[in-house]
């Protein structure tokens, strides 16, 4: 576990909201919670947004929010409306509840939260619009028990999507992100329609498109710690066919 970057005031003090999709991570959560809140990021938030899971993760969220009543939301969406809609949902939130800087993880432990103040002090320091925690640029790392196959099928998204869309980013699939909030209002969130991780690529594609600038900081990739993983065959076949959609739908974007 990597320590986190102590921060100058008046950075640490940011208001960084952590918007954390969750469908069965009740086992996961609570450890990702006190990780996050350990951090020396006193303006951090967290918003949960619950896709009405059976394991009761929505519940195990309601609990720490009363432990921490300034520090945790819990959003209950009526299903399993896919990660995309929980995103712009749980985006759209934390920018109306002022948060300055909006952070995106998983709730799985696969993004590692010590690595949060050193995202934002790259954030802020270079003034970028978004920061990616990455797995392939120089110093990037997944964890040696990632299956094969999902290394494979990582790889191959990325090239597939690089080759479509030319956009100039190493790990275009990625899901840990500080956005500064100007940025997603920039982009809008109402328009994005992605659904499932392909989410991930439009968000990245109409940043570029807008001309915003973005920075990849190399991250340690984990393997899950509990849990199964939600990719689905729906949601290959969706990723497969966004960048065809993202360059009709989004050919003459402008401000």
């Amino acid at each position: 576990m990597i320590k986190p970057v102590q921060l100058p005031t008046p950075w640490r003090d940011a208001r960084l909201t952590v918007v954390v999709p969750t469908y069965n991570e009740a086992g996961n959560l609570p450890a990702l919670v006190e990780r996050l809140l350990a951090l020396p990021l006193p303006g951090l938030r967290i918003l949960v947004a619950d896709d009405n899971s059976p394991d009761g993760t929505g519940e195990v969220a309601d609990k720490l929010a009363i432990e921490h009543p300034d520090r945790i939301e819990v959003v209950h969406r009526a299903g399993k409306e896919g990660l995309g809609r929980a995103y712009v949902d749980g985006m759209t939130r934390a920018i109306e509840g002022g948060a300055e800087y909006v952070a995106q993880m998983d709730a799985d432990l696969s993004h590692p939260p010590e690595a949060l103040p050193g995202m934002l002090g790259a954030l802020l320091s270079t003034q970028a619009s978004v920061v990616i925690g990455s797995r392939y640029v120089p110093g990037g790392e997944l964890d040696e028990n990632w299956p094969l196959y999902r290394r494979a099928l990582s790889g191959w998204a990325n090239l597939y999507v690089h080759t479509l869309l030319r956009v100039r980013i190493r790990d275009l699939t990625a899901g840990f992100k500080i956005w500064q909030a100007e940025a997603l209002r920039d982009i809008d969130l109402e328009r994005v329609q992605s659904n499932g991780y392909s989410f991930q690529v439009e968000m990245h594609y109409l940043a570029t498109k807008l001309g915003h600038t973005i920075l990849e900081v190399p991250i340690r990739f984990e393997e899950r710690r509990d849990g199964v993983s939600k990719m689905t065959t729906a949601t290959k076949v969706e990723s497969a066919l966004m960048p065809f959609r993202l360059r009709s739908k989004h050919r003459n974007i402008t401000r």
